[in-house]
């Protein structure tokens, strides 16, 4: 129970940063994604750093673990990249609520990543959240879905991987401070090229949005680390979409910005959907649990 409370604890104050870093990606202006994924991840590694030599924790990866550092890395670097181009082209909360598709593709690659059984009941509810993405997407309003939509639910996509690593990653022994390390510098190191041949000038206000930005990131990183440590996906994940409330709230007071009818329809249809799903995976893993318990 503990546990349960420190990753439910983690994941709202998780929310709440990455709702903060969107508003000061959004306020950066007009600057290439891969600029912005930098200056986030540079200060997400400085205090990563910072915090291992202060803990004097030792690097330890067991056998069979750095693989799935490495793949929550590069997933994880296109999801953010893919997230800063969403916010910088769409409403906030559109593009926060595609991203928060990451839950349900979390617990499909579950089954292949984390050895995780997955029911018809658990593909219904993706159904259902894919349908309520629909009405967000808008694909007959538009004619063709944008391409700011596409990068979102593909940023979504990969979130979802790179959060089920950090599960397997939590579970296998590998300190949160070292994911944390080796996942922000893989991004600079990425970002690094990008920066030298497409570097934009920025202002003084631009650099400090970027700073608060990558500090807010580094919070809500911190956080999403130790919850999916602390909880099993399919429990905690709910929470995470108190990220839609936050991003609709500094939407509205940021950059009166005002979702329209279809938009809303999709996020009820969407947080039901993940509501019901983390509802099902709770009573099932009780039932197991009790099952498990009546064998022995």
């Amino acid at each position: 129970m503990r546990q349960h409370t420190r990753g439910i604890a983690c994941m709202l104050f998780s929310a709440a940063s990455f709702s903060l870093m969107n508003v000061c990606v959004h306020m950066a202006g007009d600057l290439p994604a891969m600029q912005k994924s930098f200056f986030r991840n540079l200060i997400a590694l400085g205090v990563s750093l910072s915090l291992i030599l202060w803990k004097r924790t030792p690097l330890r990866i067991p056998k069979g673990q750095f693989r799935h550092l490495f793949s929550r890395s590069f997933f994880g670097t296109i999801g953010v990249v893919c997230n800063y181009y969403s916010v910088d082209h769409m409403l906030l909360s559109d593009a926060t609520m595609l991203n928060k598709m990451s839950p349900f593709f979390s617990a499909l690659f579950a089954v292949w990543i984390l050895k995780e059984k997955i029911t018809w009941v658990h593909v219904s509810f993706l159904g259902v959240a894919l349908a309520g993405c629909a009405f967000i997407l808008k694909p007959g309003v538009e004619g063709l879905l944008s391409s700011a939509a596409i990068v979102a639910l593909m940023g979504g996509l990969c979130a979802g991987i790179a959060y089920t690593e950090v599960r397997k990653l939590g579970t296998g022994g590998v300190d949160k401070n070292w994911i944390i390390l080796f996942f922000s510098a893989f991004s600079c190191i990425c970002a690094l090229p990008f920066l030298v041949f497409d570097y934009a000038p920025m202002t003084a206000s631009q650099l400090l949005f970027l700073i608060l930005a990558g500090l807010t990131a580094t919070g809500g990183q911190f956080g999403v680390t130790a919850a999916y440590c602390y909880v099993a996906a399919a429990e905690i994940s709910i929470y995470d979409y108190s990220q839609i409330i936050f991003a609709a709230l500094f939407g509205y007071l940021f950059f009166a910005q005002i979702p329209d009818l279809y938009s809303v329809v999709g996020y009820i249809i969407v947080c039901a959907a993940a509501i019901g799903m983390a509802m099902y995976s709770e009573k099932r893993n009780q039932k197991i649990e009790q099952d498990g318990r009546e064998i022995r």
